[in-house]
């Protein structure tokens, strides 16, 4: 028994909840996750095989590629493209204020596209897993018959995307900076990872901005061009733009915007999305643990030590907590995009008998009409561990039960019945 505890101490060290082994290596890389080598059934995972097994073709765009069709196939509205032109990701290269980098996303799935390059990069939410990062390599359209290579990332990417700023999973972060004329970050300023909390005012440098906002003010459209002040910005000319600057040629994207409202539901999700991935993988570390320490010590399998009870109900607490909104920051005045993306985006969730939707939009003292999170609805969220579940709930019907979230726990129940109360 001693040896077994040995071992198990050995093998791994704990650092809050967060476990790595003696090398150095990602917990989630050890057992019971194995992200590296367990096979992904995410919706990318899932179409890549189709194009393996010749069952499926992606149209190629003469201009595009097979960007229009990849995005029809994975349900991913064109309505959501915001842009990006600071340099921090995988293409820093060909990003720049001139040609930005378009992010399309839908519930689990988000794409990548820089104007002139044959790749593409997408992230999809596996179930187990969380986010599973791929590259998609496809022939220029008079090489067509290359067809694509879909391939699926081995490291590289969660060098910034399995983080302390992604709750230290494989998953998703929105970077505000203050760029330079080229969009690179200027050097002695800080940096922002924003989600729905985050103020107003420190989002959204380094990205391309259209929209209404009243007198708020962003980050977005503006660059630190001042060497005695690197964070000094002129927010006024960057504030309640309609169209983007007439240095973005119109032909480069499938859309003329960056949409406010889809930027605001896309730091929604990134947040929601990570602390699905961290509440999974917490349970199944916690129990995996027991499970060991209980064949050490001979106790029953069933048992569960206080570490893991603690462990789980802290991340079901964070999770009921972004799932519900808590901690919004609020808007002090109406924002409004200018694209389709709000009304396409709250046609897509199912409704009560009164034509309530968890995706209705508020827009004048906050993001959503209701609170509580669409991706409650998701298959990442719904396939979460009954060990999670059970205390998940519980958090939820704290809150849902009071008058204050009648609507919620209304449409809810009409949308998802019996899910609530199931034990």
């Amino acid at each position: 028994m001693l040896r077994m505890l040995r071992f198990w101490l050995g093998a791994t060290i704990l650092s809050g909840s967060t476990a790595y082994d003696a090398l150095g290596q990602d917990s989630f890389d050890l057992p019971p996750i194995r992200y590296s080598e367990s096979l992904s059934k995410d919706p990318v995972a899932l179409l890549g095989r189709k194009i393996q097994r010749g069952e499926l073709v992606l149209p190629q765009d003469s201009q595009f590629g097979v960007l229009p069709g990849l995005l029809k196939e994975l349900n991913v509205p064109v309505e959501s493209q915001v842009l990006v032109f600071s340099k921090t990701s995988l293409q820093i290269h060909k990003i720049s204020p001139s040609n930005p980098r378009a992010l399309y996303f839908n519930d689990s799935v988000y794409v990548g596209y820089v104007p002139g390059s044959s790749i593409l990069e997408l992230a999809a939410n596996d179930p187990d897993l969380g986010a599973v990062f791929y590259t998609l390599d496809f022939a220029p359209p008079k090489e067509a018959s290359q067809g694509v290579q879909l391939v699926r990332d081995r490291g590289q990417c969660l060098s910034c995307h399995a983080t302390s700023r992604t709750e230290n999973v494989p998953g998703y972060l929105v970077r505000s900076i203050y760029p330079d004329a080229s969009g690179r970050p200027r050097t002695g300023t800080s940096s922002y990872t924003t989600d729905y909390r985050s103020l107003f005012q420190t989002r959204w440098g380094g990205w391309y901005v259209t929209g209404t906002h009243g007198q708020m003010r962003h980050l977005g459209n503006a660059f630190a061009l001042d060497r005695s002040d690197p964070q000094k910005m002129d927010l006024e000319a960057g504030a309640n733009r309609s169209e983007l600057p007439s240095r973005v040629q119109r032909e480069l994207h499938l859309q003329p915007h960056s949409d406010l409202v889809a930027l605001m539901v896309l730091e929604h999700q990134i947040r929601v999305h990570n602390l699905i991935t961290k509440a999974n993988y917490e349970a199944r570390q916690a129990i995996a643990m027991d499970v060991s320490m209980n064949q050490a010590l001979g106790r029953d399998s069933g048992h569960r030590s206080e570490s893991t009870q603690r462990r789980i109900q802290s991340a079901a607490s964070s999770l009921a907590d972004a799932i519900l909104m808590r901690n919004e920051s609020p808007l002090e005045q109406v924002v409004q995009g200018t694209s389709s993306f709000a009304e396409v985006f709250a046609s897509l969730g199912p409704r009560d008998s009164q034509n309530r939707s968890l995706r209705q939009f508020d827009l004048h003292t906050r993001l959503f009409r209701h609170r509580l999170s669409y991706l409650i609805y998701t298959p990442e969220f719904q396939a979460l561990p009954k060990d999670i579940l059970g205390p998940l709930r519980e958090h939820l019907q704290e809150t849902l039960r009071t008058d204050e979230y009648r609507a919620e726990r209304e449409i809810l129940e009409a949308t998802l019945p019996g899910w609530l109360s199931a034990s």
